[in-house]
């Protein structure tokens, strides 16, 4: 197969379970790029036996991390893709394909597509969920946010077929992440000078599941659908929990 000039870039901690399927997508990337914060399995050595320039570089949040494994890419076309992420053969031939009339000033939107409960997504705003990975790097980079980060670019066009994604292990994993990226996302507000709201605490979770489940139609994705749209509304009710807690901390450290 020709290769491209282009740098697929990953960052990565633990990911065994996960590299080779999202480095084997992308074969016409004649460089891999990726940057590892920790790993204790075997996340490294699958890398490397699979063509990737591996470095080692300590957890900077998600933004700075993805950010700082694009400077490492040899190339100035960027696939950023996550660990847990792969490209559907369709989305790989089109790549291929539209490669030569790329315009280097725009970012690219793919349609993303989970893969949940046994079931992929379809539904409770999770499909088509689109996330820009292919980007010149001359005209776009990622921005500082710890969470939720987003590349930065001129102008947007999309693609039509789908990036794969197996988002959680499981419940238990749902639980955690959304456990993980709401103390980030309260950590966020604090620092843009929100306050926390009591009605924003007991409103905002069951908004969120109506939209979720309901306005988006998760109820269409069966129980999975439901268990979603919960944990949605758990996420939110967790966030302004923890920016309370955080306010009621630094209450006290003031005293």
């Amino acid at each position: 197969m020709d290769k491209l000039p282009l740098s697929l870039v990953v960052i990565t901690k633990n990911e065994e379970a996960n590299i080779e399927r999202c480095l084997r997508s992308a074969p016409f990337a004649a460089d891999i790029v990726v940057v590892d914060s920790g790993s204790t399995d075997q996340t490294v050595n699958l890398a490397e036996r699979h063509g990737a320039r591996v470095f080692t570089e300590p957890w900077r949040g998600y933004g700075p991390q993805k950010k700082f494994a694009v400077g490492k890419a040899t190339h100035d076309w960027v696939l950023s893709l996550d660990a847990d992420e792969a490209l559907s053969p369709e989305l790989a031939k089109e790549i291929q394909e539209r490669f030569a009339g790329l315009d280097e000033r725009a970012g690219y939107l793919i349609p993303r597509k989970s893969f949940h409960l046994g079931r992929w997504i379809l539904h409770g705003g999770w499909y088509p969920d689109y996330q820009l990975r292919l980007f010149n790097r001359t005209h776009a980079q990622w921005d500082e946010e710890e969470v939720h980060e987003k590349v930065e670019v001129e102008r947007k066009e999309r693609l039509k077929q789908p990036l794969l994604h197996w988002v959680f292990e499981g419940v238990s994993d749902q639980v955690i992440t959304n456990d993980r990226y709401s103390s980030l996302q309260a950590g966020n507000l604090a620092k843009a000078g929100k306050r926390f709201s009591l009605l924003k605490l007991i409103f905002k979770p069951w908004s969120k599941f109506i939209e979720c489940y309901f306005f988006k139609r998760g109820f269409q994705d069966g129980l999975p659908g439901l268990i979603i749209a919960v944990g949605a509304a758990y996420s939110v009710f967790l966030r302004w929990s923890k920016l309370w807690e955080i306010e009621k901390l630094q209450r006290k450290d003031g005293q």
